[in-house]
């Protein structure tokens, strides 16, 4: 029912926003993979609510819990549950929502498809669903690393609003994105948007942005045409992740100002090994990966909820007007980022894998 990502590193989430806990089922992880709670914890610390002055305020340690399929610290191959209990939970803050539906979310549609709803904190339409892939994300990481250990997947905030900054997406690591609060590489820029943040919020008001993503030494061939191609599952990935609205791949949107003169991407050798010149096609062509960095961008809309009075209606179709209560992010890109390093490697483990049943190849 929707709840289930993956072919043959398949994982299925559980769990509401202000129930007992969140949390995954992974099915198909080989066995013998190194794997430990501190390391899902590292990920999850990442995520979590609560870690900055510009985030959620919601105070939740997020702890994980191995309940099986890990033995002795190696996975096992058979199905490994992680569960997170929910701890600082406040359902009685979205009282006022229990006949209300909020602008933008998804109360009425979740209503009108299953003519219930859990209405404290959005239930599974919440980014608190997203703990559990971020915590599968963490063991497909470690799976990626048997078939290369320099695969390297960093994402980083690229927008904010109006506010751009320049990265050079070929040099930018984990610990440059994770040395201020908004996830910006670029201090200069970062400081601003920070500010920009704080000023956002305490207009009661939201805002969204750009993430990009870039994947460097990504094994060769890793995508199934026609319709499972590379870029078409990572963009399921990204735009199943909570308020996404757009996502481009390599040259994307900007291609269609170029001449095909202009944007092919020449072939050459170096090193021993075929390459190109130039990478618009953002390391995939024909829907496999090529060999060159794979980057991408995910748009991100500003946040649903906010503390100005909106226009609204009740499940009984009267027209109300609605002020929001509860807590939220005023941006959710900097907690957004880690959520798409991990549907990467979830995609990129996923098809690793795939590519491992259907190869000969030793390489």
């Amino acid at each position: 029912m929707g709840n289930t990502f993956g072919q043959l590193f398949r994982i299925t989430t559980f769990g509401e926003s202000h129930g007992g806990g969140i949390g995954v089922v992974i099915d198909g992880c080989p066995a013998k993979i190194d794997i430990s709670e501190a390391e899902i914890q590292c990920e999850l610390d990442r995520r979590r609510p609560g870690q900055s002055k510009i985030a959620t305020q919601r105070k939740e340690e997020d702890r994980c819990e191995i309940l099986s399929g890990v033995f002795e610290g190696k996975t096992l191959g058979t199905p490994i549950g992680i569960l997170v209990r929910n701890k600082d939970a406040r359902p009685e803050d979205y009282a006022a929502i229990a006949k209300t539906f909020r602008p933008s979310h998804a109360d009425f549609t979740y209503e009108a498809k299953y003519g219930i709803r859990n209405w404290q904190g959005g239930g599974r339409a919440s980014a608190r669903e997203t703990i559990g892939r971020v915590a599968a994300g963490a063991v497909a990481r470690k799976v990626l690393r048997t078939f290369d250990a320099k695969i390297d997947i960093v994402g980083y905030v690229a927008q904010i609003h109006e506010l751009a900054a320049k990265i050079d997406r070929s040099k930018v690591k984990i610990s440059d994105v994770d040395a201020n609060i908004v996830r910006c590489p670029h201090k200069a820029t970062a400081k601003k948007m920070i500010s920009l943040i704080e000023k956002t919020r305490a207009n009661g008001d939201s805002l969204g942005g750009v993430i990009e993503c870039v994947v460097r030494n990504a094994p060769v061939g890793l995508g199934e045409p026609v319709f499972d191609k590379l870029e078409a599952d990572l963009a399921k990935a990204m735009l199943s992740l909570p308020a996404t609205k757009g996502f481009e791949i390599g040259s994307g949107f900007s291609a269609t100002l170029l001449r095909g003169s202009e944007h092919n991407d020449a072939f050459e050798v170096r090193g021993g090994k075929v390459r190109t010149s130039t990478n618009y096609s953002g390391g995939i062509q024909g829907g496999i990966s090529n060999g060159e960095e794979i980057y991408f961008r995910v748009a991100f809309k500003p946040t649903a909820t906010i503390a100005r009075e909106q226009k609204t209606v009740t499940a009984s179709r009267e027209s109300t007007k609605l002020a929001a209560r509860g807590r939220h992010d005023p941006c959710v890109l900097p907690r957004a980022v880690p959520m798409v390093e991990a549907m990467t490697a979830l995609v990129l483990c996923d098809h690793a894998l795939r590519q491992r049943a259907i190869s000969f190849s030793e390489k």
